[in-house]
């Protein structure tokens, strides 16, 4: 997350909250160090942005600083909610943390919609205490177009050492899939989320090959749903 990134997150927290945010409750939300807020709160308060309080006590957002509400109507409002509230059966814990961030801010400008109801069951989280990759990871390098070294475990259990370059990530219900071209097999192939024990950035880019790539992946997708996966 880039600083200035933080900044709007850090006041799009104080305008949400009812009561006085610590530094330490900041940092925990925003993964960073209780020092890295102190900072961030000094800088917001020298760019006169109205945050009262002080270290040790908690912060707060003086009344009437507002952003314009967003133009959403009722059922546009319910929409969000429910579409951002499925996001916890991706077991993607990036997104769902993002999607609560989200959440708070439409309840700050709206009343909240939390009697709309949906089941949390699906894919297992990526928790990283026991042992999952974070999804996050793939995002990260399709975006940056990285090759990555994954040790693959198939539905027969049998282990293979893949090198790939990463195009797409794939939501079902009860699983997450990546698609890649991956340069053992000299192909697509996609691969449950929850079957690469191991993954590491080769350091190697594909850089520039990512679009044309998907675009491959795509056209191959529409001929053949039932795209090869491993």
């Amino acid at each position: 997350m880039s600083r200035s990134t933080r900044l709007f997150e850090i006041i799009q927290m104080l305008r949400a909250a009812d009561a006085p945010v610590t530094a330490d409750q900041l940092a925990e939300k925003l993964e960073v160090s209780t020092r890295t807020v102190y900072r961030d709160i000094a800088e917001l308060q020298a760019q006169r942005t109205p945050i009262e309080g002080e270290a040790g006590v908690g912060y707060l957002m003086r009344r009437g600083y507002d952003l314009p509400p967003l133009n959403f109507d009722a059922e546009e409002v319910e929409a969000l909610w429910v579409g951002l509230s499925m996001l916890a059966r991706t077991g993607d814990s990036h997104l769902q943390r993002a999607a609560r961030r989200i959440c708070d801010k439409i309840d700050a400008l709206h009343c909240p919609a939390d009697w709309l109801q949906v089941s949390t069951w699906g894919a297992p989280v990526d928790d990283p205490a026991k042992g999952c990759i974070p999804v996050a990871s793939y995002r990260e390098a399709i975006r940056a177009e990285q090759k990555l070294r994954i040790t693959y475990v198939n539905g027969a259990g049998e282990r293979s050492e893949r090198v790939i370059r990463p195009v797409a990530l794939i939501y079902h219900i009860e699983c997450t899939m990546l698609a890649g071209w991956c340069e053992l097999r000299g192909g697509f192939r996609h691969f449950r989320t929850d079957r690469i024990w191991a993954c590491e950035d080769t350091g190697q880019s594909f850089r520039g090959q990512g679009s044309s790539l998907r675009d491959l992946w795509n056209e191959q997708e529409g001929k053949d749903p039932a795209a090869q996966t491993v």
